[in-house]
């Protein structure tokens, strides 16, 4: 049974003023909630000398916070629509609270994957619910208003936070006593500051009269033109696929290949990527629809070219510029891809549709590190990069073709 919700009606000059106010506080707890995500990152590598486990360990870590994320997903990232935006963002960040309680009990692999998993759980509560929030109090906010403010603070904070998250993790572990305790005390009082934000922001979800019956989330994608959204779900698995890259493996690149073994520069490392992503989302905003994909499609195909390059030839610089490249055009490409199905779907389908986009990219996010993780036992890294270009780019091309095809 479809039970329609809409946002809570929010029109006066009065009644916008807690939502503006809740808007950015909504931001700042996505931004935070993602920077937890990404703090085990630049960490990796003293995880791997503390209990001697492989790169492939490494990537299946990694794997099972997406499976988490995706499992979310199907289960919970509907739930919002009729529950309420804040109750599921409250639980998601008791997820994450309890993650980040695990990982100060020890750096066991167990523990490690357990953590990453409860990481996974609230990350996939939260991102499709989160987006569906703030757009919600973006229009409460501001009636009539474009949703130009919507898309850059939702992406910024998304991809600002996976950035941030690395960034913090590896000067922590870089200047500080206890590497592998300090980052998440850090981000403990981050989290409980959260819940009290999400507590301070108005809901904006009436509840229905008859709650709907429960049940998992199906695979789809809300929106009138079909073609649109799956060229939309394609490009957020290829731009995640490149994040998924720098969340896991690169740090042991830089370490290994290139030989630069410091927390800081790994951290530095995945920081340029999102850093790039969300600069370029701000950029962004400024092209047309059309020109926007081109941009972020051209630039992702480039930077992973100059990727590779910088592999073979050894260069922390060239990586670092690929690297760069990359994460800004994944970075359009993404937003892209949020503002095409957050436009096409229905308001009572919205946070269902963002689910879905959510886990076709977090399917990128997975498979394509988990092929590198175990191509890394049977060649070089550097021939696992180099097809892991390769796959990518057939990908974009497809991506670019259907999508001409589309407006001709």
């Amino acid at each position: 049974m479809t039970v329609l919700t809409r946002p809570r009606p929010a029109q006066t000059r009065e009644g916008s003023r807690p939502h503006g106010r809740g808007f950015w506080l909504i931001a700042a707890v996505y931004l935070v909630a993602l920077a937890f995500s990404t703090v085990p990152t630049p960490l990796y590598p003293l995880y791997q000398r503390a209990d001697g486990f492989s790169a492939l360990t490494v990537t299946v870590v990694f794997a099972v916070y997406a499976v988490g994320v995706i499992a979310s997903l199907l289960l919970a990232g509907h739930v919002s629509d009729w529950a309420g935006r804040r109750r599921v963002l409250l639980s998601a960040l008791g997820l994450e609270i309890l993650a980040d309680v695990l990982f100060l009990t020890g750096t066991a692999v167990p523990g490690l994957i357990a953590a990453r998993f409860l990481t996974g759980l609230g990350v996939g509560m939260l991102t499709a619910t989160v987006t569906a929030y703030l757009l919600e109090l973006h229009r409460a906010h501001r009636p009539g208003a474009t949703s130009t403010r919507f898309e850059v603070v939702s992406s910024a904070a998304n991809l600002g936070g996976l950035g941030a998250g690395t960034l913090i993790a590896g000067a922590l572990a870089q200047f500080v006593a206890s590497p592998l305790r300090t980052p998440y005390v850090v981000f403990l009082v981050l989290l409980l500051l959260g819940v009290v934000a999400v507590a301070a922001a108005p809901e904006t979800v009436v509840a229905p009269a008859v709650r709907p019956k429960y049940r998992p989330q199906g695979v789809r994608i809300a929106g009138r033109d079909r073609v649109a959204v799956i060229v939309a779900a394609v490009s957020s698995f290829a731009a995640f696929a490149v994040f998924g890259l720098f969340t896991s493996l690169a740090p042991s690149f830089v370490a290994g290949t290139l030989h630069h073994p410091g927390r800081l520069i790994a951290g530095v490392t995945v920081f340029v990527v999102f850093g790039a992503g969300a600069a370029a989302q701000a950029a962004g905003g400024r092209f047309t629809v059309r020109g926007r994909f081109l941009a972020g499609l051209l630039a992702l195909a480039a930077g992973l070219i100059v990727l590779a390059t910088g592999m073979v030839v050894a260069s922390l610089p060239v990586f670092l510029a690929g690297g760069a490249i990359a994460g800004a055009g994944a970075g359009i490409l993404f937003k892209s891809a949020v503002g095409t199905v957050a436009a096409n779907a229905p308001g009572h389908r919205r946070g269902e549709s963002l689910a879905g986009l959510f886990l076709v990219a977090y399917l990128g996010l997975v498979v394509p590190v988990l092929g590198l993780g175990v191509a890394s036992r049977h060649v070089s890294p550097i021939t696992s990069m180099l097809w892991f270009t390769g796959i990518l780019l057939a990908l974009l091309t497809g991506i670019g073709l259907l999508n001409r095809w589309r407006t001709n």
